[in-house]
C-alpha cells in the first residue's frame, strides 16, 4: 500500500509549530473536533458515595509491546500504585530506563491532593518523523512525563477551591513543557488523556487516532471516536524545528495547528464494575470494539467479576479479593497479581496476535479497502501497542486510601 504523506505545514504559533505525517489512522470522525460529549448524565439513580457512604476506587494496570518485539504478559506489564513518588521529567534521561513500549507511551499519577483521584492517559509518537531522522518516541514520552507532574500538582476537582484542571488543560500543560524543552528539537505525538474523580466522575479530552472504551456488564457503553485529517493522518500535536518551518514557507504548504483545544472531550459517570480502557492505535486497528468486549467480558466472568444470574449479568458486591495485589482470584494469579492486570495483558496479547495476522482483516484492514478498494492489504496491521485498564469498583468509606 503506497505511504500518503503530506506537504510540512507552517503555523502561525511560534511556540508550538506543526507539521502533518500520515502514518496510522483508519477511522474518520463522526462528531466535530470540539465537541463535548456526555453519554450518561451526571443524574442518575446510582447513589453518590456520600449518600451510601461508598467512595470510587480505580485498580489500575497497563500493558504495552514494541512493534517487532515479542510479548511476554509477565514483563510487559505496569501495576500502578498511587503512593509512588513521581519524579519530575529530566532533559536528556536514559532511554534504557522507558518501557518496551516503543513510539507509545502511557502515564498514571495521582491528580492533585485528594486521596482516590487519578490521571491518566496514551501518547503515540507519529511514526512519519523518523524520516527526518528523529525519534518519535521522545516526543511521546517526554509529553507523558510532563502530563503525570502537572497531575499531580493540580487542584483536584472535587476540593471546591479555585479553578480544577480539566482534561484538556492537563493536556497542553504537557505540550507546553515539551515544546520549551530543549531536548525535544522535534517531533509530533497523539495524545488522549482522562481524569477521574473521587465522585465517580470521568473527563476524557482525545486529540488523534487514539481513543478510549467504557464496557458495563456485558456490554459497550460509550467509546472515542478518532480524529482525522484524512485516510492514514490523525490529529497530532507537533514541535517543528526553524529549518522545517523556512523549507515549507519557501516550497508552500497548507496551514496545520492541531492543538489541545481542538481534543474531543467526554464525560461519563462511572458505575461499580465499569472497566476502562485507553489505548493506542496499534489496538483499535487490530480489534473491534466487540474483540474487546469479549476479552474483557471472558475475563471477568471467568475470575467471577461479572456473574450471570437469573437478573441477567451482575458485578460483585466486593471486588477487592480481584484487585489486591497478592489476591486477585483468577487462575493465573502466580504471573497476574490483580485482574486489572489480566486484563490489560489479555487485551494487548490478543493484539498483538492479530497484528502479526496474514490471513484475518482487522479494522485496518477493512478500512484501507473501502478508501482504496485496488490495494491489496489481509491481516492485520504491525504496530506498537499500549492499553491502560481501570477496574472501577466502590467500597465503603471511610478506608485507608488506595486505587
Amino acid at each position: 500500500m503506497a505511504r500518503l504523506r503530506s506537504a510540512a505545514r507552517l503555523s502561525s504559533l511560534p511556540l508550538s509549530p506543526n507539521v502533518l505525517f500520515n502514518r496510522q489512522s483508519s477511522r474518520l470522525p463522526r462528531f466535530p473536533p470540539t465537541s463535548i460529549r456526555a453519554f450518561a448524565p451526571y443524574s442518575t439513580s446510582v447513589p453518590s458515595p456520600d449518600e451510601n457512604n461508598h467512595k470510587f476506587v480505580y485498580n489500575v494496570a497497563a500493558s504495552y509491546i514494541a512493534k517487532g518485539r515479542g510479548y511476554d504478559p509477565s514483563t510487559h506489564v505496569f501495576q500502578f500504585n498511587p503512593y509512588n513518588r513521581v519524579q519530575p521529567p529530566k532533559a536528556g534521561r536514559g532511554k534504557a530506563s522507558r518501557p518496551e513500549s516503543g513510539q507509545d507511551a502511557f502515564f498514571v499519577s495521582r491528580f492533585g491532593s485528594v486521596p482516590g483521584e487519578v490521571a491518566l492517559g496514551v501518547a503515540d509518537g507519529v511514526g512519519g518523523w523518523m524520516d527526518s531522522g528523529v525519534d518519535p518516541a521522545d516526543f511521546s514520552h517526554a509529553i507523558c512525563d510532563y502530563m503525570a507532574a502537572s497531575a499531580v500538582d493540580a487542584i483536584p476537582t472535587s476540593t471546591g477551591t479555585g479553578k480544577p484542571l480539566t482534561a484538556r488543560q492537563l493536556m497542553q500543560k504537557g505540550y507546553e513543557a515539551v515544546c520549551y524543552d530543549r531536548a525535544i528539537k522535534a517531533g509530533g505525538s497523539t495524545a488522549i488523556v482522562g481524569l477521574l474523580t473521587s465522585e465517580g466522575l470521568l473527563e476524557v479530552a482525545n486529540l488523534g487516532d487514539s481513543g478510549f472504551i467504557l464496557l458495563r456488564l456485558n456490554g459497550v457503553h460509550a467509546f472515542s471516536e478518532p480524529q482525522t485529517h484524512a485516510f492514514n493522518t490523525p490529529y497530532q500535536l507537533s514541535v517543528v524545528p526553524p529549518s522545517m518551518l523556512l523549507r515549507a514557507a519557501a516550497f508552500g504548504g497548507a496551514q496545520l495547528m492541531d492543538q489541545p483545544r481542538d481534543a474531543e472531550v467526554t464525560r461519563l459517570r462511572l458505575r461499580h464494575g465499569d472497566v476502562l480502557v485507553l489505548a493506542s492505535d496499534g489496538l483499535w486497528d487490530n480489534l473491534f470494539n466487540q474483540d474487546v468486549l469479549r476479552i474483557v467480558s471472558r475475563t471477568m466472568a471467568r475470575a467471577g467479576a461479572w456473574a450471570s444470574t437469573e437478573r441477567g449479568v451482575q458485578v460483585a458486591t466486593d471486588l477487592r479479593p480481584f484487585t489486591t495485589l497478592g489476591e486477585a482470584n483468577t487462575p493465573a494469579a502466580t504471573t497476574h497479581p490483580t485482574l486489572q492486570s489480566l486484563i490489560a495483558t489479555e487485551i494487548v496479547g490478543a493484539a498483538k496476535a492479530a497484528s502479526v495476522n496474514a490471513k484475518l482483516d482487522g479494522p485496518f484492514a477493512k478500512e484501507v479497502k473501502r478508501y482504496y478498494p485496488h490495494e491489496v492489504w489481509h491481516g492485520g496491521k504491525e504496530d506498537d501497542i499500549c492499553a491502560v485498564v481501570v477496574l472501577v469498583s466502590e467500597e465503603e468509606a471511610p478506608t485507608k486510601a488506595k486505587l
